[in-house]
């Protein structure tokens, strides 16, 4: 019949009309307004965990400062995954891109070498990383410290889209090229786990059918490690395979990632394919209608919460910035209660930094704090922090306190224990009541025994 021959030259394109009412776009509904709840949240950021960041060098152990850009920055999702696996074509289909001048290019060939920051503006056009790292009004201007040769593989792509109002897409290189590293002349682990940290949500993006756990995965799942409920497992391109294979699929990755994942809730795995294209025909249809619509209802509960999500990670940087204090303070008191007037100063000090455990650093902590193991940093990090900030360079926590402003250490957790849950309450205020519940938000220190009779 003709329309065969026709069928041929033009793939016929899928319905679009889901995404536009799952991800809200036609509603003409005012954006919740946050600037307020982002005022004090500025405020308790630089008056209360700043000091301590700053006066223990907490940046560089982690590289992670805060900037004011990144306080206010819009949900941020993260695309990765191995080359060609559909990442750039995910994201064109969401923005219906496909077939402008702005798609991003996708093809066999390992296409993508750039980081592609995908971002809401006026009108379409693209921006160069260098002047994205410039703009400190951007949360991007940290990643000046990658050094020149990054900022090239940086690009910029500025689209009028509805949903780009409420959240910034990111698509990486894909991870095979890992092995090339030095090749790079960048630092791409470390480019790749400054997204990691800061990401809202991470969409590991899978091909089924060449589906490859190898060492670049290992890499990658070790960087992701404590991000794991932002984690969602994505195998794309999932209308390429009979039913029967796509399920030996399905289970070879759990298989392979399991011993990558060790969490009691494994992570959300979604079966589709992400393009335009309409599904191959005898294959499931309905199973990948309803996947996609599961994961932009997923995409959309991160951008309703995104104040929340913000608060949270602000929280989470004021743990690790407190654990560090005190770590950096018990290092530096075991030093000064070793140290005699006849001691090398060196000497003492590294062997404290060599064996920590001999001197119950690690352990004092978790003795003395509500602090999770889990939280505790590697003590190799350390060897390295000291090696560049010398011991003597540090005060102890208990004299860094002052008349007018009180104790450092204090005001840190008075801020983690009081003043952000308070700040992530007045939200839930106007909101459903369920989304006050700590078990959620994880905003209550102690955990409650729940076979305790009231």
């Amino acid at each position: 019949p003709p329309e065969e021959v026709e069928d041929a030259s033009e793939p016929t394109k899928r319905d679009r009309s889901h995404l536009e009412s799952t991800l809200k776009l036609n509603e003409d509904k005012p954006a919740d307004d946050f600037s307020g709840i982002l005022q004090r949240l500025r405020k308790i950021y630089h008056s209360s965990i700043k000091p301590l960041e700053q006066s223990y060098r907490y940046n560089e152990l982690r590289q992670h400062e805060i900037t004011d850009g990144e306080i206010t920055s819009k949900p941020m999702v993260l695309f990765l995954g191995p080359w060609s696996v559909g990442k750039s074509s995910m994201i064109n289909y969401l923005l219906g891109l496909d077939d402008t001048p702005y798609q991003l290019y996708t093809g066999a060939e390992p296409t993508t070498s750039e980081f592609t920051v995908i971002m809401h503006g006026p009108k379409l056009k693209t921006i160069e990383g260098i002047v994205m790292a410039a703009d400190s009004a951007r949360s991007f201007s940290p990643l000046e410290k990658f050094g020149q040769n990054f900022l090239e593989k940086l690009i910029g792509i500025e689209v009028p889209h509805k949903l780009l109002e409420r959240v910034t897409f990111v698509d990486t290189p894909g991870i095979i090229e890992n092995r090339k590293q030095q090749e790079r002349g960048y630092p791409f682990n470390d480019v790749c786990q400054w997204f990691i940290d800061r990401a809202d949500l991470i969409f590991v993006v899978f091909d089924p059918t060449k589906l490859d756990v190898g060492l670049e995965l290992e890499m990658l799942f070790r960087q992701l490690k404590g991000r794991e409920s932002q984690i969602r497992i994505i195998l794309n391109k999932a209308d390429s395979l009979a039913t029967q294979e796509l399920m030996r699929v399905y289970g070879a990755l759990f298989w392979s990632l399991a011993p990558l994942i060790n969490v009691t809730e494994p992570p959300r795995v979604y079966v589709s394919s992400f393009w335009p294209q309409e599904y191959h025909p005898d294959t499931h249809k309905d199973l990948f209608l309803k996947e996609e619509i599961s994961l932009l209802e997923d995409l959309n509960q991160v951008i309703e919460n995104r104040m929340e999500n913000k608060i949270a990670f602000i929280r989470q940087h004021a743990i690790r910035v407190r654990i560090h204090a005190l770590l950096v303070d018990r290092y530096l008191q075991t030093y000064k209660d070793k140290m005699t007037f006849f001691s090398d100063g060196e000497l003492v000090f590294r062997d404290i930094v060599e064996d920590p455990d001999k001197f119950f650093i690690f352990k004092s902590i978790l003795a003395k704090t509500n602090v999770s193991k889990f939280d505790l940093p590697n003590r190799e990090a350390y060897k390295d922090f000291f090696g560049i900030n010398p011991i003597t360079s540090f005060k102890l926590l208990s004299q860094q306190c002052s008349y007018m402003g009180g104790c450092f250490l204090e005001k840190i957790e008075k801020a983690i224990t009081r003043e952000l849950p308070d700040l992530l309450g007045s939200i839930g205020l106007g909101k459903k009541p369920n989304v006050l519940s700590c078990d959620i938000t994880g905003c209550g220190e102690t955990p409650k025994n729940r076979y305790r009779k009231p």
